[in-house]
C-alpha cells in the first residue's frame, strides 16, 4: 500500500510546477501586466482622491496595493487547477496516477507547486507597488503579509483544483474561472472600501473569502484593517483547511481515461 504521504512525491511535483512556471516567461510578464496596470492607472490616477470609507491618512495607492496583491494571488492560485485538465489532455495524468505513490501525495506537490508560483507573483508585485510609492508600516508587516498571502494561495489552489478535478475540459474551466474570479475579486474590497456599502452588498462581502485576505494584507502592510488581523487569519486559516481538504478529497477520487 503507498504510503499516504510521500515527501519525495511532493517534492517531484511541486519542482515540476515551478519548472513549468519558470520556463514560460511570457506567463510571468502575462500574469504581472494587469495588476501593474491597476497600480499604474488607479493607483497613481486616484492617488490624490477622496473615497468614501477611506481610512485618514491614507491615500489611494496605500489603500490599493494590497487589493492588488489579493487579485493576483487570487488569479495565479484558481488557474493553478488547470494544470490537472493539461496533464489528463496529455496523458501525464494517467501516468502519475498508476504510480505507487499516493494521490494525497501528488495533490499536495500540486499545491505547495501553485501556492508558491503564486507568492512569488504576490512578492513582485508588492515590490512593484513600493517602488510605485506604496508606503508599508515595516519589514515585520512585510513578514506578517506572507503569512496571509501563504493563506490566500493555499486556500485558493485547492478551490482551483477541486474544479478541475470535476471536470475534463479545459476550455469549460477557463469559463467557470472566469465566473468565480471576477464576483470573488470585485467583492472583496480591493478597489473601494467596504464602510457605505449598502447592506446587502456588504453581506456578500462578508461572505467572501478574499475579503479577510486583503483584509489581513491591509492590516500587515499599510496598518489599517475593517476587521480585527486574528479575525481575518482565523477565518482565512478555517477556508484554506477546508479547501486543501476538499481539493485533495476530489482529486483522489479523479477518474482517468
Amino acid at each position: 500500500m503507498a504510503q499516504l504521504i510521500n515527501l519525495e512525491a511532493i517534492y517531484v511535483m511541486w519542482l515540476r510546477e515551478m519548472k513549468r512556471f519558470f520556463r514560460a516567461k511570457s506567463r510571468i510578464a502575462g500574469s504581472l501586466a494587469m495588476p501593474f496596470f491597476f497600480l499604474a492607472f488607479l493607483g497613481t490616477g486616484f492617488m490624490n482622491v477622496r473615497f468614501s470609507g477611506m481610512p485618514p491618512g491614507v491615500n489611494y495607492i496605500d489603500f490599493l496595493a494590497p487589493g492588488v496583491i489579493g487579485m493576483i494571488l487570487l488569479f495565479a492560485s484558481l488557474t493553478a487547477g488547470i494544470s490537472v485538465l493539461w496533464d489528463r489532455e496529455f496523458g501525464f495524468l494517467k501516468e502519475i496516477m498508476v504510480t505507487p505513490v499516493s494521490r494525497v501525495s501528488i495533490v499536495l506537490g500540486r499545491i505547495l507547486g501553485g501556492v508558491s508560483t503564486a507568492l512569488i507573483q504576490g512578492i513582485l508585485i508588492l515590490l512593484i507597488s513600493i517602488g510605485m510609492g506604496s508606503k508599508i508600516v515595516g519589514i515585520f508587516g512585510v513578514l506578517s503579509s506572507l503569512v496571509f498571502m501563504v493563506l490566500i494561495s493555499a486556500g485558493f489552489v485547492g478551490l482551483g483544483i477541486a474544479i478541475a478535478s470535476r471536470m475534463k475540459d479545459i476550455h469549460g474551466f477557463s469559463l467557470i474561472m472566469n465566473f468565480v474570479i471576477m464576483p470573488i475579486f470585485l467583492l472583496s474590497g480591493a478597489l473601494f472600501p467596504l464602510e457605505g456599502l449598502p447592506t446587502w452588498l456588504i453581506t456578500l462581502a462578508y461572505i467572501d473569502p478574499l475579503t479577510y485576505g486583503v483584509d489581513g494584507l491591509r492590516g500587515c502592510l499599510i496598518g489599517i484593517s475593517h476587521f480585527n488581523l486574528l479575525v481575518d487569519f482565523l477565518i482565512l486559516l478555517c477556508f484554506c483547511i477546508v479547501m486543501v481538504g476538499i481539493g485533495a478529497y476530489l482529486f483522489e477520487k479523479t477518474e482517468v481515461d
